[in-house]
């Protein structure tokens, strides 16, 4: 554990002065968790600030004494926000696990068509990526936004949470079918990251929804109308999809600070 410098928790202690928003929020997230750094900070603070925390804390033990025990919330409405973001989740994975069927019998049925399931993948996961982290959809995103566990750490877990579904239904068609199992998961990894990648600049929703109509009209529905598959999807292709997820997996940490200040387009 990275504990602030000295310097850092005075300055701090001083309203911020010097320290930028990604500071600001690291600090805070830090002391929610280290006593330590906490009895630091109460040592930098001015004495007019302590004077009043002392005044505050003494009110509130009093009304504390006074007043009477709080109502025992159910523990049913507690998580009811994370069961409503599951239950807008669910349908759009539902559905991209359909698509991905369908993929598939289409596949066997018309074995001389170019494979769906490889022209599906890269695609796949965003329908689920750009709903998990979309305040249209997420009926307590403005509050999450404003939260220090808010920003990539977040985008992050959503993300894994779809991939979860989405990657072990890539995987189930890509052996049902024998095609390529490299070409069915690296392109949709790849696109993955590139939609948080993007998504730190114009929203992860925003995103999502470019990449997969780029995709759709410069690769999916040529091959199609073509009936022969793009030569992006050849077994030829696999080092660049390679080279290209790992690429953009590295990007996405250093556009971290560009998700702390996340607009209405996310």
């Amino acid at each position: 554990m990275t504990h602030p410098t000295t310097l850092v928790l005075a300055r701090y202690a001083d309203g911020g002065h010097g320290l930028d928003d990604a500071a600001l929020w690291s600090i805070e997230v830090h002391l929610d968790t280290c006593a330590h750094c906490r009895e630091q900070l109460a040592e930098h603070a001015a004495p007019a600030t302590t004077e009043l925390l002392d005044r505050v804390a003494l009110s509130l033990d009093e009304a504390i004494t006074t007043s009477p025990l709080p109502a025992r919330r159910p523990a049913r409405t507690r998580t009811v926000h994370r069961r409503r973001l599951v239950l807008t989740l669910l349908p759009w994975l539902a559905m991209t696990v359909a698509v991905l069927g369908c993929g598939v019998l289409l596949d066997s049925a018309e074995p001389d068509l170019p494979s769906l399931v490889l022209l599906l993948a890269p695609v796949a996961p965003l329908p689920g990526v750009a709903v998990a982290w979309s305040r249209r959809f997420d009926p307590a995103g403005e509050l999450i936004a404003t939260t220090p566990a808010a920003g990539l750490a977040m985008v992050l877990r959503r993300t894994l949470a779809v991939l979860v579904v989405v990657l072990p239904a890539l995987l189930v068609a890509g052996v049902s079918t024998g095609t390529s199992l490299a070409l069915t998961l690296l392109p949709c990894l790849a696109f993955t990251a590139a939609a948080l990648a993007l998504g730190a600049f114009i929203g992860v929703r925003r995103a999502a929804i470019g990449l997969g109509a780029a995709w759709s009209a410069a690769v999916l529905l040529p091959s199609v109308a073509a009936q022969s598959l793009s030569p992006v999807l050849r077994p030829g292709s696999v080092a660049v999809w390679a080279v290209a997820t790992v690429a953009l997996a590295a990007v996405t940490p250093l556009v971290a600070p560009y998700f702390r200040r996340l607009t209405s387009g996310h």
